[in-house]
């Protein structure tokens, strides 16, 4: 069973096309009302993410991406107490996420800006690695592991917890997310899931995002159609996805449903507690 005691990291896109919820945070006063309300459930954490890297997602421009994200991180650090996070791959995002108080970067390209470690240098912020085969736009495009899907993203995490490490970022202050969804099929999606436990000790915490995702659909329709099922209808396979890598070591958990997972995690440890035994 983890020990470590579970981060919920609540997701708020203030963008237009998330594939979950895109356009409904997009204007500052509405996602700073979802942030408090994910904070009342229960998030430890708010990730702000201003574009959408969803399958076939095309790129926004730097300015765009700050215009989005930068205010509504600003607005929930004067107003909600709570640690931030913003989910960018640009490093001048992230550089003044942190200026305006962000301790965790995001970063779904598994740092690839060489840049990245330098903003750690003086202060607590840790670092979200996630691998991603490709980039959005292209990444579901016959995804392929020549090693085996768990051994090659293992070796990639690998190789970027070292290379931060050399630039002076201790592991325990690096996250490793395996990436689920991103440039991986149903059937890879699933051999992480069932060997989560090979990436444990790579990093501080393993992270692990399948809120809502379409793989989840799949699951739940036996098709390959996710649409035959409804986004809101994922959330039973959020839980048990969920569920099942808080027993294989992830403590960290980037979910939409802030209040069910608190709810479900509530419940999962008092079972287990029962069988603990007692001094």
């Amino acid at each position: 069973m983890n020990k470590q005691a579970p981060l919920l990291m609540g997701i708020l896109n203030v963008t237009p096309d998330s594939f979950s919820d895109g356009g409904n945070y997009y204007v500052k006063g509405a996602a700073l009302a979802h942030a408090e309300k994910m904070v009342a459930e229960g998030a430890h954490i708010i990730d702000v993410g201003g574009e959408s890297t969803r399958p076939n997602a095309s790129p926004v421009s730097l300015q765009e991406e700050m215009d989005r994200v930068l205010p509504v991180i600003e607005a929930i650090r004067h107003t909600v107490d709570v640690r931030l996070s913003v989910d960018t791959r640009k490093f001048e995002i992230a550089r003044e996420a942190v200026r305006l108080g962000a301790t965790v970067i995001n970063d779904v390209s598994g740092g690839a800006d060489i840049r990245l470690p330098s903003l750690g240098k003086g202060n607590d912020v840790s670092f979200l690695l996630m691998h991603m085969q490709g980039v959005p736009e292209n990444m579901q495009d016959s995804p392929s592991y020549p090693g085996g899907v768990v051994a090659d993203i293992r070796k990639f995490l690998t190789q970027r917890v070292r290379a931060f490490g050399e630039n002076g970022i201790s592991p325990d202050r690096i996250w490793v997310d395996p990436g689920i969804g991103f440039g991986k099929n149903l059937q890879q999606n699933l051999q992480i899931l069932s060997s989560l436990k090979e990436f444990g000790g790579l990093g501080g915490r393993v992270a692990i995002g399948t809120s809502r995702k379409s793989f989840l659909g799949r699951i739940l329709t036996g098709t390959e159609n996710s649409a035959e099922i409804s986004i809101e209808e994922r959330e039973a396979g959020t839980l048990a996805s969920n569920l099942w890598a808080f027993t294989q070591g992830v403590s960290v958990f980037r979910v939409h449903d802030i209040g069910g997972m608190r709810r479900a995690l509530k419940t999962w440890e008092a079972i287990v507690d029962v069988g603990q035994p007692r001094n």
